[in-house]
């Protein structure tokens, strides 16, 4: 399917990391982990045998020894960490990967931290501003453009991210995403 948009990582990346998810809090007292997946499907995290943990700026690689669906969310166990308070010492961290390590898409296709950044003009040439970052909901992805001091306004704008409606050229080399949407709205 063209023009879709990949859900994997968020912002807070470098230029060689992206984030995939967080670890939020213990589970259980064995050294587990619950984890919030970035991914899409939520289980595409699982599918990376490390992990580069990030906490306070400092970066860990851990592997993954085993991981499960608990509930409507994910749980994880990382080599090394065997109680519940080393398990403790990790909550909060971001779970990062380095962007070689991601999947190739096919064309048309896009990570979100791709899009992030990319100056928005209409199709009539009227700069709406730059991607901030995106967010997911039931029916498509959102792009949250802020207006800057080279855009029409300051503006906030919510744009869905509809491939052939609303999107209508994507140029990660020019860095622009080309929109038909009416800079009134």
């Amino acid at each position: 399917m063209p023009n879709n948009v990949s859900s994997e990582p968020q912002a807070g990346q470098s230029d060689e990391y992206v984030v995939l998810g967080k670890l939020t809090s213990p589970y259980g007292v064995k050294g587990w982990l619950k984890v919030y997946s970035y991914t899409s499907p939520m289980e595409g995290i699982l599918d990376y045998a490390e992990w580069v943990i990030e906490q306070r700026g400092v970066r860990t690689t851990r592997r993954l020894a085993q991981a499960r669906r608990q509930g409507k969310g994910l749980v994880a166990c990382l080599e090394g960490i065997d109680s519940r308070e080393q398990a403790e010492q990790l909550a909060g961290a971001d779970i990062l990967l380095p962007k070689q390590a991601l999947p190739e898409l096919e064309a048309g296709d896009y990570y979100w931290y791709q899009l992030e950044g990319l100056r928005v003009m209409t199709l009539q040439g009227v700069d709406l501003g730059r991607v901030d970052y995106l967010f997911e909901t039931g029916a498509n992805d959102v792009l949250v453009v802020k207006g800057d001091a080279q855009s029409i306004d300051d503006r906030e704008r919510l744009l869905p991210f509809l491939p052939d409606e609303v999107i209508r050229d994507t140029d990660l080399i020019t860095g622009t995403l080309t929109v038909d949407w009416d800079p009134e709205f």
